[in-house]
């Protein structure tokens, strides 16, 4: 259990990475169109990335089974602001 949230930090972190390097290059007027889309990529992936940790952490919190969360879509993901 605890180690599929560990799966999904480590890809927090390697996302968190990318998306850091891309913004550096962005605040120096030096990014690309793809860059600048794969930016948005990565929030959103982001975003659905936090939101399955939160829901696997809150079922084990309530008993239930971690493992019975799923990433969900992004424009459920994406919508929880709004």
């Amino acid at each position: 259990m605890a180690n599929e949230d560990g799966t999904v930090l480590g890809q927090i972190n390697r996302l968190s990475a990318e998306e850091h390097e891309l913004w550096q290059r962005e605040s120096r007027g030096q990014a690309s169109a793809e860059e600048r889309a794969r930016l948005r990529e990565l929030e959103v992936e982001l975003d659905r990335c936090w939101d399955l940790l939160r829901q696997r952490r809150a079922r084990r919190g309530a008993g239930l089974d971690p493992d019975a969360s799923a990433v969900r879509p992004e424009d459920t993901v994406e919508r929880y602001l709004q």
